[in-house]
């Protein structure tokens, strides 16, 4: 079986008439309770694999962790043959680091809450904006880099291809190599997958450009400005409080990128229309 992928047994309604069940690809979707230095901090709703990066990146926009430095180890809970192994992952501190726990506490409802959403479980949008700098000047990308990186993302989404059904999120350089690339039911569990996974190798600072499928919404802006990248191009729409927080942000926000146009939301100077793929 595909990682991310399970099958269940549909009938399809064609032509007047069911067919015979027949086995369907549907997304994986399971929780994975997320752990730092032993205590809860949430319970996502995601599709499994990548679950590490999924925790490091969570806990990066979280204000938790700083950078691979502050982790030694990242590890599902429990054993392989106990029930329900693989829904629970710790990250533990390395020597000397010393995660801030009581301030994401402290800004949560409840010990139990969805790491889905950068927003979902928090007492206030201020919250969530204590993080949310303005990021400084650059890098100025050529319009057909960006283009060319949405026109890549179905390459980066073989689940999607198979179910119809899963987000992705990539994060390119400034030249449109990529450098990360995850698939999730949830926008923005994929999101903490990529950053998560370029938090652990070290290259997070090399992220230009985060292309996204679907909306782009505040929590993505705010996963976003928290990692750094200053330029986001979705395949959809933008949120009018994406469009806000981007302005505020100094990030460069761009949706409805489809072939050869797209909508500049904010900070359309780091996009040089001028300046040819490649050149």
């Amino acid at each position: 079986m595909m990682k991310g992928v399970a099958h269940r047994t549909v009938r399809r309604f064609r032509a007047g008439a069911l067919e015979a069940p027949a086995e369907d690809d549907v997304v994986g979707e399971e929780p994975l309770e997320i752990r730092a230095a032993g205590e809860t901090l949430a319970v996502t709703m995601r599709t499994p694999g990548a679950d590490r990066e999924l925790a490091v990146g969570f806990l990066f926009a979280e204000g938790v962790i700083a950078s691979r430095d502050d982790v030694s180890s990242v590890l599902h809970c429990g054993r392989p043959d106990q029930e329900g192994f693989g829904n629970t992952i710790d990250v533990r501190p390395a020597g000397g680091a010393d995660f801030d726990i009581e301030r994401v506490s402290a800004t949560r409802r409840g010990t139990l809450t969805t790491a889905a959403c950068g927003v979902c479980g928090r007492r206030s949008v201020t919250d969530v904006l204590e993080r949310c700098k303005p990021l400084p000047d650059g890098p100025i990308l050529a319009a057909q880099t960006i283009f060319a990186a949405v026109e890549g993302l179905r390459s980066r989404q073989p689940n999607f291809s198979r179910t119809g059904g899963i987000h992705a999120a990539v994060l390119l350089d400034a030249t449109g190599a990529t450098l990360a690339a995850f698939e999730d039911i949830g926008r923005h569990n994929a999101l903490d997958k990529t950053v998560g996974a370029l938090v652990l190798s070290g290259r997070l600072l090399e992220a230009a450009l985060l292309v996204v499928s679907g909306r782009a919404s505040f929590e993505v802006v705010q996963k976003a400005s928290a990692a750094g990248v200053r330029i986001i191009a979705s395949v959809s729409a933008a949120s009018s409080l994406a469009i806000d927080l981007a302005v505020v942000t100094r990030i460069t926000l761009c949706g409805f990128v489809r072939g050869e146009s797209m909508t500049v939301y904010s900070h359309a100077e780091r996009i040089d229309p001028h300046v040819e793929l490649g050149a």
